[in-house]
């Protein structure tokens, strides 16, 4: 998708020096997916903080061992 936006230079000049992009493109490209990675890490947090995984009842470490034992 093309994009037109303004934005300031020196901001540009820091996404180009910290996601070392071959171009502004790239730089953005690499910025913009980091940026959602980490919010959707935010998000995944702030679910399990509200509803913590459960294990089933009687699951354990010992009894996958012995699964993949089997293998």
């Amino acid at each position: 998708m093309k994009v037109t936006a303004l934005l300031p230079d020196d901001l540009i000049r820091d996404v180009q020096k910290y996601s070392e992009g071959k171009n502004i493109t790239d730089s953005l490209i690499k910025a913009l997916n980091d940026w959602l990675y980490i919010k959707r890490l935010e998000k995944l947090n702030q679910e399990l903080q509200n509803e913590p995984l459960q294990f089933k009842e009687g699951f354990s470490a010992e009894y996958i061992r012995k699964i993949n034992k089997r293998v």
